[in-house]
């Protein structure tokens, strides 16, 4: 079935939100307030405009899909995996080459996994796309920081019930030996684990869309390399479906040249934009 007016969604979780302390519930276990683990600035705000625009869209949108970084505590990109020359801990928003492993300067906790992390990181450094990042954990599968949004998921649930059918709601990231930003597939696809590789299927409903909305967390990295793929990879092509709803996402702290950078090249290939109130008018409008 075609889907004329498609949102996808992207990683628009608790871990990524600046959120007020009152929207954070206390853990049972250890009675402290649970936070956010890598909190984007804006992100809260973007969100609850992205809730109001699902609400306020009705019947307007045909399909929502959204996408949920899901990860291992131990995972490659998170401290838990690494450790320094002398055996401390690597702190987090480390970036780790393969010069660095190779000179000792960091190395696995498990030092059988040298060989593996070694080859992922020159697979990852030949893509010259991203050097690996030591973020702090977040979106640990089953946590409340892996959880949508508190507004975004009543929007979409409110959507479900209206509209009768499901929101699309993807994993990505459990795979612990790659970084998965992307929603289509990870930075250096694992050939044992098809989940790494192009998601065929995805691209295939989202190619259905005569207009592709797109939002989510953060500009500078998960939307930044989704897009990219979409616009490499979609069959139909036509980058001129996809609309970045620009104020309905913002880049991690220090990453801003490349959120613009990415915003700026996506436009040059045909990428609209616009604001989460001109999409929903453009949504409302008779001609739409």
């Amino acid at each position: 079935m075609p889907h004329r007016h498609h949102l996808l969604i992207i990683d628009a979780q608790n871990d990524f939100c600046d959120l007020p302390p009152e929207w954070c519930p206390t853990d049972p276990v250890s009675g402290r307030r649970l936070a956010p683990a890598l909190p984007v600035p804006g992100a809260h705000a973007d969100l609850q405009r992205l809730a109001r625009f699902i609400a306020g869209s009705g019947a307007a949108l045909d399909a929502i899909t959204a996408t949920l970084d899901s990860h291992h505590r131990v995972d490659i990109a998170h401290p838990p995996f690494w450790r320094t020359d002398e055996g401390g801990p690597v702190a987090p928003f480390t970036q780790i080459t393969a010069d660095d492993v190779m000179a000792g300067r960091y190395h696995p906790a498990d030092e059988t996994h040298a060989p593996r992390a070694l080859a992922y990181l020159e697979a990852l450094e030949a893509r010259s796309r991203y050097t690996l990042m030591v973020w702090p954990v977040h979106c640990q599968m089953g946590s409340w920081g892996q959880c949508l949004h508190a507004e975004v998921l009543a929007a979409c649930s409110a959507w479900e019930e209206r509209q009768g059918r499901p929101v699309q709601v993807l994993h990505k990231g459990d795979n612990p030996w790659t970084e998965h930003y992307s929603a289509l597939q990870a930075e250096v696809p694992d050939e044992h684990d098809p989940a790494t590789g192009l998601n065929h299927a995805l691209l295939a409903r989202l190619d259905r869309a005569a207009q592709l909305f797109i939002a989510g967390q953060a500009s500078s990295h998960c939307v930044r390399a989704t897009v990219e793929h979409l616009v490499a990879h979609l069959p139909a092509h036509r980058p001129e479906r996809l609309v970045l709803l620009s104020d309905g996402m913002s880049p991690v702290p220090g990453f801003e040249a490349q959120a613009a950078e990415f915003m700026a090249e996506m436009r040059a290939r045909g990428v609209r934009s616009m604001s989460l109130a001109q999409a929903q008018a453009a949504l409302l409008s008779p001609a739409a």
